[in-house]
């Protein structure tokens, strides 16, 4: 007789929500799919042939230390090369405040099981991204969602009346993932205080910042207010997601929990992979490919503005990025994204409702567009296919 495993789940296990998109591709013909879904980066970005000649360099010179376990905080010449990084953008911090995480995901687990009990509150926008969303539910945290149009200071202050002060507010400022879009500086400023007169910490998620296509270049919210601040970053959008490479920098108090809780979680981050980072990093191969990986997803962007200019029907919108890798689409208010997406799967084009980037249930007329991986000579057949969908769905 199988044990019944439901009778024995913690109450965070429980409050673990699938991502629901891998299921609903599962049911698409890969070969064949469209797919303007994942939030993956471009293979053509990867520079293969760079990274066998660091491997064989790594392995010939370095592979006593690459090949064995390695400390919890990561790397330190990783650490300090990110730290020198930083402080070009105003941050004031040494390889002390850096820990390396496995990815940006992890980072954000991670910052979740150090603050957030059960019950606890956070500011996150309306939309975010998913995956934040799931680390806060699995730790049983109430995601408190704020629109841009909304007033955060009043939301916080009602928060607070009911015995509900938010814990941190979490915020992607730059080309936020899903709706592409940035905080203005006042924007930025008026976040930090807000969550200095309130006494909050924020999480500034920040995947996708080196990817500025066009605009003005402005501060981290870290360079606002460090001592207040929790910085997350990651190299999969600019280097390789395989190597599940991202890092944490915060004030040393805050490092050192997370350096406990991550010796639970995995003792340490991949060693082998951040030595290449470090090689990587040091041939200036990072700087350079940036600045290549901009010129080739500008390109992609404005393609896929200029098809959704050409094919959209009247009443759709949609956020025009500075950088990043996606858009966000808005459809008219009757019109069910989750059925459109049915309707456009049967045609094999993939997309993401924006249903599961609310955390209180809305945005079923939205949906999040993706155009650094799809094939770009497929990338108009896509546009086509999800126009008629709306037409057939409106």
């Amino acid at each position: 007789m199988a044990i019944d495993i439901n009778s024995i789940l913690s109450d965070n296990a429980r409050n673990m929500r699938r991502s629901p998109v891998r299921g609903l591709l599962s049911r698409a013909n890969a070969s064949q799919l469209i797919s303007f879904a994942g939030g993956f980066p471009n293979q053509e970005t990867f520079l293969v042939d760079e990274l066998k000649d660091i491997v064989r360099e790594v392995l010939e010179n370095d592979a006593a230390a690459a090949l064995q376990y390695g400390p919890t905080e990561g790397n330190r010449k990783l650490r300090e090369l990110l730290a020198e990084r930083y402080r070009t953008m105003g941050l004031d911090i040494t390889y002390e405040n850096v820990i390396i995480t496995t990815a940006s995901q992890q980072a954000l687990d991670l910052c979740s099981r150090i603050f957030l009990n059960p019950g606890d509150t956070l500011i996150c926008g309306l939309p975010s991204y998913l995956g934040a969303l799931q680390s806060f539910w699995a730790c049983s945290a109430e995601p408190v969602g704020v629109r841009e149009c909304d007033d955060m200071e009043e939301i916080v202050k009602k928060l607070i009346s009911a015995g509900k002060k938010p814990k941190f507010i979490y915020t992607i400022p730059d080309f936020s993932n899903p709706s592409g879009l940035t905080l203005t500086l006042e924007q930025r400023r008026q976040l930090i205080a807000i969550a200095f007169k309130y006494d909050l910490l924020v999480i500034e998620d920040s995947p996708y910042r080196e990817l500025r296509f066009d605009g003005e270049e402005l501060p981290l919210i870290a360079s606002l207010d460090s001592e207040r601040v929790i910085l997350t970053g990651t190299f999969s959008k600019t280097f390789v997601p395989g190597f599940r490479l991202g890092w944490v920098i915060a004030p040393v108090n805050i490092i050192d929990k997370l350096v406990v809780a991550k010796q639970s979680a995995d003792l340490c981050s991949s060693v082998f992979d951040q030595a290449l980072a470090v090689k990587y990093m040091e041939r200036g191969l990072f700087e350079a490919n940036i600045r290549s990986n901009i010129d080739y997803y500008r390109k992609r962007r404005d393609k896929m503005l200029a098809l959704f200019d050409k094919y959209m029907p009247e009443g759709v919108s949609w956020t025009k990025p500075e950088g990043g890798l996606f858009l966000f689409v808005t459809l008219p208010e009757k019109c069910d994204a989750m059925e459109l997406f049915n309707i456009c799967l049967d045609r094999n084009l993939a997309f993401v409702a924006g249903e599961i980037f609310h955390c209180d249930g809305s945005g079923k007329n939205t949906l999040r567009i993706n155009y650094s991986y799809v094939d770009e000579s497929k990338m108009e057949q896509g546009v086509q296919i999800l126009s008629e969908g709306i037409c057939v769905a409106r």
